[in-house]
């Protein structure tokens, strides 16, 4: 992906929804409704910037990419 999501704001939101939550698990944090809502807005943005999320498969490889970089970078 050409497009650095970790220095957008829905991201370092995300991230900070996150560690607030007191969550471990990324994958369950997306589930929630915080968590749901600003993996929402990163995949706006993405559009935004021009990334293609339109079939299933590149919107799995993007969640993935956003569940490691939580996991990277967020988790304290």
């Amino acid at each position: 992906m050409d497009w650095d999501f970790t220095e957008d704001a829905a991201f370092l939101a995300l991230c900070d929804a996150f560690r607030e939550s007191g969550e471990s698990s990324a994958i369950e944090f997306l589930a929630t409704g915080e968590g749901a809502f600003h993996f929402q807005e990163l995949t706006q943005n993405a559009a935004g910037e021009g990334i293609d999320l339109s079939d299933s498969e590149s919107m799995d490889d993007f969640q993935s990419e956003i569940i490691e970089a939580i996991e990277q970078f967020c988790i304290d």
